[in-house]
């Protein structure tokens, strides 16, 4: 059954122009930290770690958590049009199986988006000159990325599911940008979804996590996305969708 869900939920999406958006934040994050970065290479001097500086600070702290407000409330919007809710909501489909099927597709777009701002970034760096070898926690900071932004999505998807406006979670995950600032900087960046990402991804530090580190990175993921998707499961479950 989740597996046609799924299916279901990629047929929506095939020829929607969410695909665009995809492409078009990826793109102007590295255009604009390259560029950034180009222009101040004598004070940006470490190469590839100070374009990764440029570069991730526009994408994971305010682009990327962006796409995945918009991803959410896309695969929410046909649901909210024309009362689709009570229709789905009677059909013998279980709840968990429609917020999973669509947790799991935002998912798999985030992975590709997160391969390809990848290419984006060794491109721009060889296009800005650099020759020595690409940073060792790469890998870490993508995979980080990539997981923290499947918990960001669960709270996405939780507010989309419940809120009939597109805009209205869209704004909300906006918001979250600047509280994701402030809990970093007050050192409590672990404890909140948004500052998981910047933390996961060395975009304010390209440091390296410690082992400690790490496994309360994983922690802290896991406990937002199992609470709230059990929360948000238990809710379709409980009471009418605002349809």
């Amino acid at each position: 059954m989740l597996r046609r869900c799924i299916v279901a939920e990629w047929m929506k999406l095939r020829r929607s122009h969410v695909w665009m958006i995809l492409m078009i934040l990826p793109v102007i994050s590295v255009m604009v930290g390259t560029a950034n970065f180009y222009m101040n290479q004598g004070v940006l001097k470490k190469e590839w770690y100070s374009l990764w500086s440029q570069v991730g600070l526009f994408y994971g702290e305010f682009f990327l958590p962006i796409l995945i407000a918009i991803l959410s409330a896309y695969v929410c919007r046909l649901e909210h049009l024309n009362k689709n809710w009570n229709m789905i909501m009677t059909s013998p489909v279980s709840a968990a199986g429609i917020f999973l099927a669509k947790w799991i597709v935002v998912g798999v777009m985030l992975a590709f988006v997160q391969i390809f701002f990848f290419i984006l970034y060794f491109l721009g760096g060889k296009l800005a000159g650099l020759t020595s070898s690409l940073p060792e926690e790469l890998t870490g900071w993508f995979f980080r990325g990539w997981i923290a932004a499947l918990t960001i999505s669960t709270v996405q998807l939780a507010l989309s599911m419940r809120i009939r406006s597109f805009a209205l979670p869209v704004g909300i995950g906006l918001c979250s940008v600047f509280l994701d600032l402030g809990m970093y900087v007050a050192n409590l960046g672990m404890f909140f979804p948004h500052s998981l990402l910047a933390i996961g991804m060395g975009v304010l530090s390209q440091t390296g996590l410690t082992s400690g580190e790490n496994v309360l990175f994983i922690i802290m993921n896991l406990l937002y996305s199992v609470a709230v998707s059990t929360g948000a499961i238990h809710g379709m479950t409980k009471s009418d969708a605002v349809a």
